[in-house]
């Protein structure tokens, strides 16, 4: 033990000294130039063949669908202004409530295709994965770019797809990359030595390189890896550090890009595992009931135009490196610099160089872990917004397939919906502030008849719960999910239980979200922290100071609602939470929470030990394909 610590301490002062380490294979260079924004690459002329033959039809559709809901949701608000005249302050909450309204219609016309796709089990239709797949004739890198994290938890997510890929027989196939970013000298010793403890136990090679320069961040450690060492391998599988997958999904992955030479991504669909606290069991419950519905539907108008989410995908290693090399965008921060939401950038580059770029709804065994408070998951929202919306230069890129506008254009909107929906509050209580107090609001609580107002709202609470509704029915159709998690019964108890939650939590995600946008407006930056893992409880001075706009809002719409005290019942749903909202954090924060809800058996996922949930395959067989070579072997 004593050597092995010398040994680790020589090694980790060479890392920090010389930037070079003794742990890397021989590098296999390839080119990857930064691409321009006004020059687009040559590419192939005619349809790509994974792109499905009736994809223009079921854009259509989503259109179509899109534009009636939206239609249909801004008749009563439209009915109500016009009795009077249109004055300005409703023409322009109408604006505010038509965009809002038009997310929300797309969201849930797509979260229905999915459904359908689902439930018709149509979800390996435009793009099949084997069920059986052959022994790998590829070279293949798992990599994990990891930046000041728990370096034991990362190298076990990796030891579990190490050792998934060695029970099926094909660990040779395959070798993983740690790509660390870290920046703090005690972390980076301690990953050194979990990395020379665990590299002899690997069945596959098991490699680590720490960059001393956190350039480009993400996206700067991955190029980074291309430039030095991407010609060895056909295809990379990029991980996040709380990621893992199953060797059979990989297996799949890569047996699908062999079969089909001009993909250039597959996306999968990943679920959360290992949720503790309340918050954190909100989001894997909805992630593991809901999100396969929307990524179905997002799969199947996409096509071979789909996205990228940055981990738990496969990529074509030169296909990357030839078109996918990010710009520097002009300006200063918070718009120009790198590029921070990477990922959909560099889905948009593929598809534009002619390369097929997919997600698929139809794999299982792809997992990975959530913030575990409300105040870590904003802080990593703020980066994504400032992400997204530095998307707005880059929308006019030329070349770009108009799905990938599209899709960046989306990534904008999901954070610009937050101002939208508070600016339509506000401005839907400004307006009221005009009319005399009318008591007989609280009688309609109590006693709703239907009108225009009741069809409105009932309307727009469908397109919100909608696909929560569709991703439960669709597990309680099917029996054996059911009883997975633990019956119908205990699963509509889950549902109730996340849709309440999730009510009360959005209204101060929505006054988060709102104050990023705000600040990336006034060129503020958000920077690029260290993600945390794991949590148990917040201090009331942290929270207090996480929520102080929340307390802000709340009390702005409590001051109002005093010239209109009869519209209480109406913003309670809003209010109330605001000025809660440093208590909610510290509750949902909490372990014990989280216990106490999954003892009842709410909101609990048929994987509550954090393993991987997949369709298990036998050991692969040696193809039988004569074109077929056998997988090159390391030197």
């Amino acid at each position: 033990m004593g050597d092995l610590s010398l040994r680790v301490n020589a090694d980790v002062r060479e890392v920090e000294s010389f930037d070079s380490q003794p742990w890397l294979p021989a590098e296999a260079p390839l080119a990857m130039p930064r691409q321009s924004l006004d020059a687009a690459p040559k590419v192939p002329e005619g349809p790509l063949p994974t792109s499905p033959e009736t994809v223009a039809r079921r854009r259509w559709i989503l259109l179509a669908c899109t534009l009636v809901l939206s239609s249909l949701a801004l008749i009563a608000p439209i009915y109500q202004c016009a009795r009077f005249g249109f004055t300005a302050l409703e023409v322009f909450g109408l604006f505010c409530l038509a965009g809002l309204l038009t997310a929300m219609s797309c969201w849930f016309s797509s979260a229905c295709m999915g459904l359908w796709v689902l439930a018709t089990g149509r979800e390996q239709q435009d793009l099949a994965f084997a069920a059986h797949p052959d022994t790998p004739m590829s070279r293949t890198a798992i990599l994990m770019p990891v930046y000041n994290e728990d370096a034991d938890a990362s190298f076990a997510r990796l030891a579990h797809l190490d050792a998934s890929l060695a029970r099926l027989g094909a660990a040779g196939a395959f070798d993983f990359f740690v790509l660390s970013d870290t920046n703090k000298p005690a972390a980076a010793a301690h990953e050194t030595a979990v990395y020379v403890s665990q590299r002899a136990r690997f069945t596959s090679r098991l490699f680590y390189r720490r960059r001393m320069a956190n350039t480009e961040h993400k996206a700067g450690n991955l190029g980074d890896w291309v430039r030095r060492f991407g010609a060895a391998y056909e295809q990379m599988v990029v991980l996040d550090a709380d990621s893992t997958m199953a060797g059979e999904t990989v297996l799949r992955l890569v047996d699908a890009m062999e079969m089909n030479p001009r993909i250039g991504l597959i996306q999968t669909t990943p679920t959360i595992i290992k949720a503790a606290t309340l918050f954190a069991r909100v989001s894997q419950f909805s992630v593991r009931l809901y999100g396969r519905v929307a990524a179905a539907g997002l799969a199947w108008w996409t096509g071979s135009d789909s996205s990228y989410w940055g981990h738990n995908a496969i990529i074509r290693t030169r296909a990357f490196a030839e078109c996918a090399g990010l710009p520097i965008l002009p300006g200063v921060k918070p718009f120009g610099g790198n590029v921070l939401s990477h990922d959909v950038v560099e889905a948009a580059m593929l598809r534009r160089a002619g390369w097929g770029v997919h997600v698929t709804a139809a794999l299982d065994g792809s997992c990975e872990e959530t913030p575990p408070t409300i105040t870590d998951f904003i802080r990593r929202e703020h980066r994504w917004c400032q992400g997204n919306l530095q998307h707005l230069k880059l929308v006019g890129a030329e070349g770009l397939h108009p799905m990938s506008r599209l899709q960046l254009i989306l990534g904008c909107v999901a954070y610009l919906a937050s101002p939208l929906w508070l600016a339509s509050l506000a401005t839907g209580l400004a307006i009221q502030l005009s009319y005399p107090i009318d008591w007989g609001s609280w009688l309609y609580v109590l006693n709703p008849e239907f009108s225009a107002f009741t069809l409105a709202s009932l309307f727009a609470a469908l397109l919100l719960i909608g696909p929560k509704i569709m991703g439960a029915a669709l597990a309680i159709s099917r029996p054996a999910e059911a009883r997975a998690f633990g019956g119908s019964s205990q699963l509509v108890k889950g549902v109730l239980s996340e849709i309440a939650l999730s009510a009360i939590l959005a209204p101060i995600l929505m006054v988060a979200n709102t104050h990023a946008v705000l600040q990336i407006l006034r060129g503020q930056d958000a920077g690029w922290q260290v993600q945390q893992r794991d949590a148990d409880g917040l201090a009331f001075a942290d929270a207090f100071k996480s929520m102080r706009w929340q307390l802000v809002v709340g009390t702005c719409f409590v001051l109002a609602l005093a010239f209109r005290p009869d519209l209480s019942m109406f913003f309670a749903p809003i209010v109330l939470p605001l000025l809660a909202s440093p208590w909610i954090a510290m509750w949902t924060s909490r372990r014990q929470a989280g216990d106490a809800f999954a003892a009842r058996g709410w909101m609990v996922i048929p994987e509550e030990d954090g393993s991987v949930s997949v369709a298990a395959l036998p050991p692969v067989r040696p193809s039988s394909e004569a074109a077929r070579r056998p997988v090159a072997q390391p030197a």
